[in-house]
């Protein structure tokens, strides 16, 4: 099978689908592996390491696409690229298609035979593909909330750890899954006053006996986050339904609730956003203002550091991409459930019963196109 790795075009997107490494174990494995000519640059990785790797490297994207049986991906294609997708490719990447009824047309006229990284999904609910990213942008949010808090980019004026005798920042975390945790870790690292809810007590608990107490945790319902909202310096939404559009938590009447300067950086906002005011910003325009309470929704806050995302992209996805490869969509498919749950669209139909649910599309399961 060929595989391309075409240069990531979305604003600010910086990331790879592979590392040299991943390159080499493809090359191994049989593969041809087309390289776009600078596709690792963002990433800080020299395109001397994908020719020693034993990539062909390609002048073109019209090149890789056209040429290539499997294109692998970081983030989901945008409206100058759904041109060159062709009937029967195999698309590999994070595709979010819950929030992007075009994408999920396009995909569906075109015949592409489309896997999300996000939706691959172990029998015991974990996402291993999605996991890496929402742990970057987890990490990153209490980072960029502390900075967005300074006066000068329209915050209160708060340091997010407080000093002797003054309070620390107040923040909420919307949700105790990976990126919720690692939010909620960092902040309370930061010395912030922390507070995460969640539906799933288990999440809850866990975190209650790492952290011994240190990051309050609640469940969350609707009266809870009324209350909380208001009184949070920083609001993190971080709440994540497998294939689905996320669930609008906090309404507009708790964002107007907020003290001007306030923040909120929504996470979720790849699949539409758990706030109701929130709405896709990117790195190079990151923040809007509404209800004097800054907003961040940046869609891929992980491509801000690369060359780390690529190789924590990279881990997971390596495994995956090989099985594709070596054996095929079909039956890498049918052997591996995992992976089967990945595939949104296929033949012409929408697999992922999220997805059509969003768009008011017809679902069709996987045994009904043959990957069953």
């Amino acid at each position: 099978m060929i595989v391309g790795i075409p240069k990531e075009v979305k604003d600010n997107e910086y990331r790879v689908a592979a590392t040299p490494e991943g390159v080499h174990e493809l090359v191994r494995a049989g593969q041809e592996v087309l390289v776009e000519d600078g596709a690792g640059a963002g990433s800080s990785i020299p395109q001397q390491r994908y020719e020693r790797a034993g990539a062909e490297i390609v002048g073109t994207a019209e090149e890789v696409w056209a040429s290539s049986d499997m294109i692998v991906k970081v983030k989901e294609p945008v409206p100058e690229e759904y041109g060159r997708l062709r009937e029967g490719q195999i698309l590999f990447t994070y595709l979010h298609l819950a929030a992007s009824k075009e994408l999920t047309q396009a995909l569906v006229e075109r015949k592409v035979s489309a896997v999300a990284y996000e939706t691959v999904q172990t029998g015991d609910g974990r996402l291993p593909l999605l996991a890496p990213m929402s742990e970057v942008a987890g990490r990153m949010a209490p980072h960029v909330a502390a900075r967005l808090l300074e006066k000068e980019l329209g915050g209160r004026g708060i340091l997010m750890g407080g000093v002797s005798g003054v309070r620390p920042a107040k923040v909420l975390v919307l949700g105790a899954g990976m990126a919720g945790s690692n939010a909620a870790w960092i902040a309370a690292g930061m010395e912030a006053e922390v507070v995460v809810v969640d539906k799933n007590l288990d999440r809850l608990r866990f975190i209650d006996q790492i952290h011994k107490g240190r990051i309050i945790t609640l469940m969350s319902d609707r009266l809870t986050l009324a209350q909380r909202v208001p009184e949070a310096d920083v609001v993190i939404g971080s709440v994540l339904v497998p294939g689905a559009r996320a669930p609008k938590l906090v309404t507009k009447e708790m964002v107007e609730s907020m003290r001007p300067g306030s923040v909120i950086i929504d996470i979720a906002i790849d699949q539409g956003g758990c706030v109701e005011t929130a709405r896709m910003t990117t790195h190079s325009d990151p923040t809007y203002v509404e209800y004097g309470v800054v907003h961040y929704c940046v869609g891929n806050m992980p491509g801000a550091v690369p060359n780390t995302s690529t190789y924590a992209l990279t881990n997971v996805t390596l495994p995956y991409a090989l099985d594709i490869s070596t054996k095929g969509l079909e039956r890498a498919a049918r052997e591996d459930p995992e992976l089967a749950r990945g595939v949104n669209v296929y033949a012409g139909a929408v697999t992922n019963e999220g997805v059509a649910e969003a768009h008011g599309l017809a679902f069709v399961p996987l045994a009904g196109v043959g990957l069953g």
